[in-house]
């Protein structure tokens, strides 16, 4: 088996007048967010071997304060994770299939459709992956990612 961890950023600030989408930082509440789900991940041993990330700041905050707490960890900046579909992240995703334990610090709706795909097999409507939530996805080590393949052996909010 492998796995396929999932990490939607913590709480943002709205964005200011004026400010991109992309630039908006994560606010006090969404720091203590993030650094606790890091401490859960260091504390169920589920460090990833690789990590990919969106650039946005949220994403990138998110993924520094998880960083703190499972210590340094291959990691890769994503520009197709930003407002990705299912689709792209399982494309991204099945290319790097050679790491065991694989995590996309990403955004919604495309990381809590993914793992209702992954798991059910079907995306559709599904909502329940709050702001710093994490799903853990266990796959077949020979297994491509398609619909129905996985399944969920965690998930964790703040």
């Amino acid at each position: 088996m492998r796995e396929l961890i999932l990490l939607r950023h913590a709480h943002a600030e709205p964005a200011a007048t004026g400010q991109a989408d992309l630039d908006r930082p994560l606010s006090a509440e969404g720091l203590a967010e993030a650094e606790a789900a890091g401490r859960w991940l260091a504390e169920n041993k589920l460090v990833p071997d690789c990590i990919l990330c969106s650039p946005s700041r949220r994403t990138r905050e998110t993924l520094e304060a998880v960083l703190a707490a499972i210590g340094y960890v291959d990691q890769r900046i994503e520009p197709s994770i930003y407002e990705a579909t299912p689709g792209t992240l399982i494309s991204l995703a099945d290319t790097h299939r050679e790491a065991e334990r694989l995590m996309l610090v990403g955004h919604n709706p495309g990381l809590e459709r993914l793992a209702a795909l992954l798991h059910s097999g079907q995306s559709g409507d599904y909502r329940g992956m709050p702001p710093g939530g994490i799903a853990v996805l266990s796959v077949p080590a020979d297994a491509g990612l398609e619909p129905g393949v996985a399944q969920l052996s965690a998930f964790w909010w703040p």
